[in-house]
């Protein structure tokens, strides 16, 4: 029965954990959003929360990373004025980090070079979704083809610097003791 709760209890500890880890990957993938916003032709804006988003799903695995992938630039384009396109930005976010994390988790064990093509993968979901929710919008596919340079800069910038950033963290024992996924 001790062992029940024992096993209970360090379960509860887990999910708590990832919760917390979750929320500020969420937190710190809106900051970075927000941080440095460069405007875009197209009405929306360059930002380095992907680079954030990709290094949560590496750092949480699929569920999670995919959840804080989603909330938290979801809630930068809330806060900063783009509430149209909040239900986008969380779908995609969410499949970025989720896709991210599936190739990630494959890739693990390969050299680093695996991580900028599962980054690059994801950013495609990026580039596509944001194409098509532009053409949803504005009734028009090549008024959504007019930001994809604009989200292939974006997309480019936040592959390279998630892959730098988890090569770097991997070489941390701290850090791969408190995520174990990386």
């Amino acid at each position: 029965m001790e062992k029940i709760r024992e096993t209970a209890r360090a379960d509860v500890q887990d999910r708590t954990r990832m919760l917390v880890q979750a929320g500020a990957l969420a937190a710190l993938s809106c900051a970075a959003t927000m941080v440095l916003r460069i405007p875009s032709p197209t009405g929306g804006y360059l930002n380095l929360g992907d680079a954030v988003v990709l290094l949560g799903a590496y750092l949480l695995g699929p569920a999670w990373g995919a959840l804080a992938g989603g909330i938290g630039p979801a809630l930068a384009d809330l806060l900063a004025g783009y509430a149209a396109y909040v239900p986008a930005t969380l779908v995609i976010k969410a499949l970025m980090g989720l896709l991210a994390a599936l190739g990630y988790r494959w890739a693990r064990e390969r050299a680093g070079g695996w991580t900028a093509v599962c980054a690059a993968a994801a950013e495609i979901v990026m580039v596509a979704g944001y194409a098509l929710y532009d053409a949803f919008l504005a009734g028009s596919l090549a008024v959504g083809m007019t930001g994809v340079p604009g989200n292939i800069v974006q997309g480019a910038f936040g592959a390279a610097a998630s892959t730098l950033l988890c090569l770097a963290l991997r070489r941390s024992g701290y850090v791969r003791r408190v995520f174990p996924r990386l």
